[in-house]
């Protein structure tokens, strides 16, 4: 849908830390109300996109995310494979198609994509889209003229989060700064794609790094089109889900979860919000929270990269239950 001239004025990126801060602090009922009025001024009334995500390049990486079960890093068990051809990721394409989703998201294991390996993702880019899908990469840092091709190719959405907020960062990363991250998130506005971008919380934060991260997407020069918020999935191996396991920190509240989502709807309203990682775990009720919040995107499958989900039947069953209904990217075109 259009987004009229009201609606456009609506969407800010001059938000200040403390007014976010007071939206996320709001009384829970009057949060949730006002994120699902929103919501529903700029999209249609019960309706999600069912997404599903394909690794395609599984485990190597040469990052230390503390939060990933692929990192060289961790001893989560996942091994390094190699690209996957171009003719499975399209198989794969076609029979997440065949199981409803209307986007496709691509995951490679890399800290940035190569130039040798840039023909082969554009390759699959091309495929993807031509089964009528739209198309989603996380590839890692780009290069202008990676950033360049992969828009020729037809890809339609760049994943690249944010993770957490930048006082937190350190905590959680070392290998590629918070200033590496806005860099590609630049090259991928300058070559035209829309920017998907989010975090994760419940990696050991305090309500004033969600509320930083929140700040930080809500105030990039234009508000990314595709908000992931993933809870964290804890992987044994790995130092984030060895510290929640271990008990060093406690797991995210329900509530506080539901908290952040409201808060993406209300700063970002014009942005798909969607609920990610960690979703498999999440009672019904919980995510019907979620929905009401403002999320009206989920991710179908078995897994996500190499945690667990869900799985298409489930989803089918739980969306039906809550009255919601698929909807497809050319009711989500804002702009």
């Amino acid at each position: 849908m259009n987004i009229e001239t009201p609606l456009r004025e609506a969407v800010r990126t001059d938000w200040t830390r403390e007014e976010i801060a007071e939206i996320y602090e709001r009384p829970l009922m009057d949060l949730l109300l006002d994120a699902q009025l929103s919501h529903r001024r700029f999209f249609r009334a019960n309706g999600v996109q069912a997404c599903q995500l394909l690794s395609i390049k599984t485990g190597g990486c040469p990052e230390d995310c503390g939060y990933c079960s692929q990192s060289a890093f961790a001893k989560s068990g996942v091994k390094a494979e190699k690209l996957m051809r171009a003719d499975a990721v399209i198989a794969a394409a076609r029979k997440a198609k065949e199981g409803g989703a209307s986007r496709f998201c691509m995951g490679a294991a890399w800290r940035d994509l190569k130039d040798r390996d840039t023909d082969a993702v554009c390759e699959m880019v091309a495929g993807v889209k031509s089964l009528g899908l739209e198309t989603c990469m996380t590839l890692g840092m780009l290069s202008d003229e990676q950033a360049q091709k992969l828009a020729d190719a037809g890809l339609d959405y760049y994943n690249h989060n944010l993770d957490t907020s930048p006082e937190h960062y350190g905590e959680i990363i070392s290998t590629r700064t918070y200033a590496d991250r806005l860099d590609t998130l630049e090259k991928v506005r300058d070559a035209g794609m829309n920017v998907c971008c989010g975090g994760i919380v419940g990696m050991g934060e305090e309500r004033v790094d969600r509320v930083g991260l929140i700040h930080a997407l809500a105030t990039l020069p234009a508000h990314p089109k595709s908000v992931p918020v993933n809870a964290l999935v804890p992987v044994k191996g790995t130092p984030r889900g060895d510290a929640l396991i271990e008990g060093r920190y406690e797991e995210i509240d329900g509530i506080e979860f539901v908290r952040a989502i409201a808060t993406c709807r209300l700063t970002m309203p014009a942005s798909v919000v969607r609920l990610s990682a960690g979703r498999e775990s999440m009672s019904r009720e919980l995510q019907a929270m979620c929905f009401f919040a403002g999320a009206n995107s989920i991710f179908t499958g078995d897994t996500l990269l190499t945690a667990p989900n869900a799985g298409e039947d489930s989803d089918a069953a739980l969306l039906a239950e809550f009255g919601l209904s698929a909807m497809d990217p050319d009711e989500m075109e804002l702009a």
